[in-house]
């Protein structure tokens, strides 16, 4: 979420793009995450999975604004006059 918030208050469509890429990242590396906990037993199956399944999902959405961002010939709120 912070990521988001920085990349979107930089004010351009590529910095802000950049910094989805680092959140959808993070949103990868919590993945890995659930599975330490899993394996040391800190989560149940139960609730690995349903963590597991939220954190794919944001890593989908984000995907999403990036793919629309690329499309997207808005260039940011820093350029407009």
């Amino acid at each position: 979420m912070d990521n988001i918030a920085e990349g979107f208050e930089r004010g351009g469509k590529k910095e802000f793009h950049q910094f989805l890429s680092i959140s959808k990242g993070s949103a990868g590396e919590i993945r890995s995450q659930f599975y330490r906990s899993l394996d040391q037993e800190f989560i149940t199956q139960k609730q690995f999975t349903e963590l597991y399944n939220l954190a794919e999902e944001i890593g989908k959405m984000l995907e999403g604004l990036m793919s629309y961002l690329r499309g997207s010939e808005l260039r940011g709120t820093k350029y407009k006059k």
